[in-house]
């Protein structure tokens, strides 16, 4: 009876085992947990890009039906407000402030948003009347500007899922109706808004000067107020970037997702050296993926910070008011620092961005979609913008990651 009971106690473990025991399995956890990780990131990413090919489809659908693709920046005229600058909100018309996505919804399964975009509109979001003076929302919809007035227009406040990537956090406020994806306008982003169109007279400009600067600076797949055709992307389809991936602004002063705005500064100093806010020292050189912080004694703080709603980064799907929410450029390679000069709608470096690691995705004009990292080969980034005063229609002088970004300057691109 008492070696039956000693064979009992022998049969159980001792602290040191159970110590062995706990130790085995925290490293084994430890050692599974990055692999895991590294398991969900990479079905984010397939997410991201399952969406951005959703996106490629639907815009050959939307040349298809239309032989042209939809400008950045279409819409209706000014509206009853007055005065009736373009850059002001308004709710009787969108002042021709609405981005390529919103002309894309009927193509990647939103006919239902477009039929509420296309028609007037009583529905708002808080219930109440729509706002004077017409008491209706009028068809596409009023200023995305406006969007975040009470009592709110509902298409520009809609979260649509196949915009959104999984790895981007941002959510709610002050953003409504966020995006990850933005139209890639090229490689110049000189006087893209305001110069071929006459803004406040909602007409094609009768300046033939603004009219050679827009035109020498629209070298992208997309362009402000301009509709291109597959035909005009002489590059090949597949040697064209038409989309890129880019983070939401989280208001973290993050330098892809906050802009640092050089407030009362000039267009020229950004314009004719890229660098600018680089060489200016405005990044956190403790914390290289911010902005140098107020009070930072080994940087300088940029003018402003830009982390709004109007101007915010992948603020909002349906706006083109500025190009600095979803407009995607290749000067600075991806994942660079948001750089505008002296204001919000200006000439700016506006990098595609992501949270993945070392890159991001693009979509390439022939619906391929492919990831691009931090480090592709961006050429000469102190060299002045194309421009009509600048070596106009010439190769672009940011490398590989600038030629991806031109339709027509018949540049050679390898492997990327």
């Amino acid at each position: 009876m008492i070696g039956h009971r000693r064979d009992s106690l022998r049969r159980a473990f001792t602290l040191v085992e159970l110590l062995v025991v706990i130790a085995i399995i925290g490293v084994l956890v430890g050692l599974l947990l990055p692999a895991v990780q590294a398991a969900r990131e990479a079905a984010r990413r397939m997410s991201c890009s399952n969406n951005f090919k959703q996106l490629g489809l639907a815009i050959h659908n939307y040349h298809s039906a239309f032989n042209q693709l939809p400008p950045h920046g279409g819409g209706t005229g000014p509206g009853l407000e007055t005065p009736s600058d373009w850059w002001r909100g308004t709710n009787t018309a969108n002042r021709k402030s609405l981005s390529v996505m919103v002309a894309l919804t009927p193509y990647f399964e939103q006919q239902g948003l477009w039929e509420q975009i296309s028609n007037r509109s009583y529905e708002t979001v808080t219930g109440a009347a729509p706002p004077a003076p017409l008491g209706f929302w009028p068809a596409m919809g009023p200023s995305p500007k406006a969007y975040s007035t009470d009592p709110g227009y509902i298409p520009w406040q809609t979260e649509i899922a196949m915009l959104r990537c999984p790895s981007d956090p941002g959510q709610g406020l002050p953003g409504r109706g966020r995006t990850n994806y933005g139209p890639c306008l090229g490689d110049s982003p000189q006087i893209q808004m305001q110069q071929h169109y006459d803004l406040r007279l909602f007409i094609p400009s009768t300046n033939t000067g603004n009219v050679v600067r827009a035109k020498a600076a629209h070298r992208g797949y997309f362009a402000p107020y301009s509709s291109f055709k597959f035909r005009d992307v002489l590059d090949g389809l597949s040697n064209t970037i038409a989309m890129g991936e880019i983070v939401s602004n989280l208001g973290d002063n993050a330098i892809n997702g906050s802009l640092s705005w050089d407030d009362g500064g000039a267009d020229a100093d950004v314009t004719n050296n890229p660098l600018h806010c680089v060489a200016s020292n405005e990044i956190d050189p403790e914390r290289p993926q911010f902005w140098c912080p107020t009070g930072g004694t080994n940087c300088t703080p940029p003018a402003r910070i830009v982390n709004g709603e109007t101007n915010g980064r992948g603020m909002s799907w349906a706006s083109a008011f500025r190009l600095s929410i979803s407009g995607v450029f290749t000067v600075r390679p991806p994942n660079s620092e948001l750089c505008i000069g002296h204001w919000a709608d200006h000439p700016g470096n506006f990098s595609p961005s992501s949270h993945h690691q070392g890159g991001c995705h693009i979509l390439m004009g022939d619906g391929a979609v492919k990831f691009i990292t931090d480090s592709i080969e961006a050429g000469n980034q102190n060299a002045p913008m194309i421009s009509s005063t600048n070596r106009p229609g010439s190769a672009s002088p940011y490398g590989v990651w600038g030629a991806l970004g031109s339709k027509a300057a018949k540049e050679t691109v390898s492997e990327f």
